[in-house]
């Protein structure tokens, strides 16, 4: 059963049962008010027949002339009165059709109702100087038999007429509700790997039906990313492979055309090995790129302070080039050396944080690349700028894709790793790894972790 049909149904059913409910309740409101108005009528005649018959005043002419005038006069309407000392209740209860315990309750407590089939009785017992009576009068119930039909009747007809509307309105409303879902299924069902940059319209929707949108969106941005990542990756990765292969093969089937002399071979051996080395470093890197992008690799992380990392990586950097221009600022340090502390793997983030600043070297020539660092509870900032080449923006989106270079680093060496691998360390982290050019040139490299690592 489709969800439309479903909701039909379910509000019909619901509106329906709403409508018998308030129709029940009118239908017995009305008919015991019926009951309580006839038998207030009842027991006016009951005390105007007393009045009338035994009381001796002028003002029963009054009366008489009132109840002749103005009170109608009921179906079947009957009087009875019976003197208490001559009253036989048996006899009585015969002749009215009533029980006996109808009249010995009147007696008892001086006014009595009750109802046989659709006649009523109303019985009062008065006392007057000349002695007690018993005084009952009897009608039939003509505004219950016909009101209850004509209610009856109108309500039949109503909840006929309210069926129909139900059922045009539910129909209506599950079409009115189901429609954005069909039309973003409609909008689905047109977006596959070569429609990507389809999205979903977000106007004009309900709340939920809004951000069930906006988040459909953003996982489709999400993918289109990756789409994209994986292109350009195969694209550059394909590349960057290919040139040593090809080098790799050029060079021996140039040895193999005819014999040579020793040296010749020593030279295209040297040529392939470097090829070879070139390759396997892309290959390693690659494959380390692969690891440190899985996050279930199971990781050492031990109490950093994040201060004596970068010394550290500065350190290192002394050994390999002495006359390097890093620049440590420690001018932002936090109050306390506990905002220092990180839980972290040390290998993985030192990796991270040299491959960052050797690109600020490589890429400005070996101009002052500053290192500073900066504390926003929870996280440690590590802010790297250097005054180099700087990234073409229109080309940023693209720096994280393995093996993409760019379009201004043709004269340096490099294989396109060390941010998607400086990334991925990162994220292992639970931090984020954000670049961003500068406006007089250069990149700044801003590394945010968290002060403690669950």
């Amino acid at each position: 059963m489709s969800t439309r049909r479903k909701l039909v149904i379910l509000l019909f059913a619901s509106l329906f049962a709403i409508i018998l409910l308030f129709s029940g309740f009118i239908y017995y409101n009305l008919i015991e008010y019926s009951y309580v108005d006839f038998h207030s009528r009842l027991h006016t005649r009951a005390q105007a027949t007393a009045r009338i018959e035994l009381e001796q005043d002028q003002e029963v002419d009054v009366l008489k002339q009132f109840k002749a005038e103005y009170l109608e006069k009921l179906t079947n309407e009957n009087h009875y009165i019976f003197r208490k000392d001559t009253l036989d209740l048996q006899d009585a209860a015969e002749k009215l059709g009533v029980p006996q315990s109808f009249l010995q309750e009147t007696i008892r407590d001086g006014d009595h109702f009750y109802k046989k089939g659709n006649t009523f009785y109303n019985a009062i017992y008065t006392h007057y100087p000349h002695g007690d009576y018993l005084v009952i009068v009897s009608a039939e119930n003509y505004y219950h038999t016909h009101h209850e039909v004509y209610l009856r009747q109108l309500l039949v007809g109503t909840i006929i007429f309210a069926v129909l509307l139900i059922f045009f309105l539910s129909y209506w409303i599950s079409n009115r509700i189901s429609k954005p879902l069909h039309e973003i299924s409609t909008r689905v069902n047109e977006i596959g790997t070569d429609k990507l940059h389809l999205r979903i319209p977000e106007e004009n929707l309900p709340h939920e039906l809004e951000i069930l949108t906006k988040s459909f969106n953003i996982m489709l941005d999400r993918l289109e990313t990756s789409f994209e990542a994986q292109k350009n990756f195969v694209s550059n990765a394909s590349h960057e492979f290919r040139t040593p292969l090809t080098a790799i093969i050029g060079q021996a089937d140039l040895a193999l055309i005819r014999e040579r002399e020793p040296h010749f071979y020593q030279e295209t051996l040297k040529v392939i090995l470097s090829e070879a080395e070139k390759l396997n470093n892309k290959t390693q890197a690659l494959l380390f790129l692969a690891q440190t992008g899985f996050k279930k690799t199971q990781l050492q992380f031990e109490e950093l302070r994040v201060d004596e990392l970068l010394l550290e990586c500065k350190e290192t950097f002394n050994k390999i080039d002495p006359q390097n221009k890093i620049y440590l600022n420690y001018q932002n340090l936090p109050d306390h050396h506990q905002k220092l502390q990180i839980k972290g793997n040390k290998q993985l983030l030192t990796l991270a944080i040299t491959n960052i600043m050797g690109n600020g070297i490589k890429y400005s020539n070996n101009q002052i690349v500053e290192v500073s660092l900066d504390w926003s509870d929870p996280y440690i900032c590590i802010k790297i700028a250097d005054q180099g080449i700087g990234i073409p923006e229109n080309e940023l989106p693209f720096i994280y894709d393995p093996f993409f270079r760019a379009s201004n680093t043709g004269d340096f060496e490099g294989y396109g790793i060390g941010l998607p691998l400086a990334r991925n360390i990162v994220r292992l982290h639970k931090g984020e790894l954000l670049i961003s050019t500068n406006e007089k040139g250069g990149v700044t490299a801003e590394i945010k972790i968290p002060l403690r690592l669950n």
